[in-house]
């Protein structure tokens, strides 16, 4: 601490002195900035921390690019104690008059195992893959309209979820709930770290 005081001084008594140089002003040194960012949702579970944030990681233009409002997104939360997902839920911006009104999508990261929803869901669940990653395709009965993804990810799972909004009173065939969506998912899942 003597020293820099010392050092201080003298470059003080060097810049007053009459006819001396004044030193040029130091250089700006760029200190390094975190990519890492605190999770929205974190738990006690001992499980992976949730590293994909569907609200903060996919660009907007995808989105727009494949129908959905980035303007609509609303984040969700729902931090469980033994696990975690967060998510983003968006409106659709496609209309086609007696067909179909919109879509909604709801993307959801959570911190569990894939073997752990296939247990969960596995009676409305099919195996397949995603660009050569493990994932289920699970289309509901009982959830008219509904289509939904399920994406394995190095701290669990991503669930892709859409949601077809007739524009008519008719039901929506089952073999068109899901129709288009796989295009989109196979888009985002570049996006989730494995």
């Amino acid at each position: 601490m003597r020293a820099v005081a010392s050092l201080a001084v003298v470059v003080t008594a060097v810049g007053c002195a009459s006819g001396a140089a004044t030193p040029s002003e130091p250089e700006a040194v760029e200190t390094p900035t975190s990519t890492t960012r605190t999770p929205r949702v974190v738990d006690d579970s001992g499980r992976p921390q949730i590293t994909f944030d569907p609200c903060l990681d996919i660009p907007d233009d995808l989105l727009a690019s494949s129908d959905f409002d980035p303007r609509s997104k609303g984040p969700i939360e729902m931090p469980m104690g033994t696990y975690s997902f967060l998510g983003c839920d968006y409106r659709g911006t496609l209309h086609i008059p007696g067909v179909l009104s919109s879509y909604s999508l709801i993307i959801l990261s959570g911190n569990v195992t894939l073997e752990e929803e296939l247990a969960k869901n596995g009676h409305v669940a099919i195996e397949t893959t995603v660009n050569g990653r493990r994932a289920l395709q699970e289309i509901d009965p009982s959830l008219k309209g509904s289509c939904a993804y399920v994406v394995q990810s190095s701290f669990g799972i991503v669930i892709l979820s859409r949601i077809y909004h007739a524009d008519h009173s008719r039901a929506v065939p089952q073999h068109e709930w899901c129709a288009g969506f796989a295009e989109f998912v196979v888009a985002i899942e570049p996006l989730i770290e494995k």
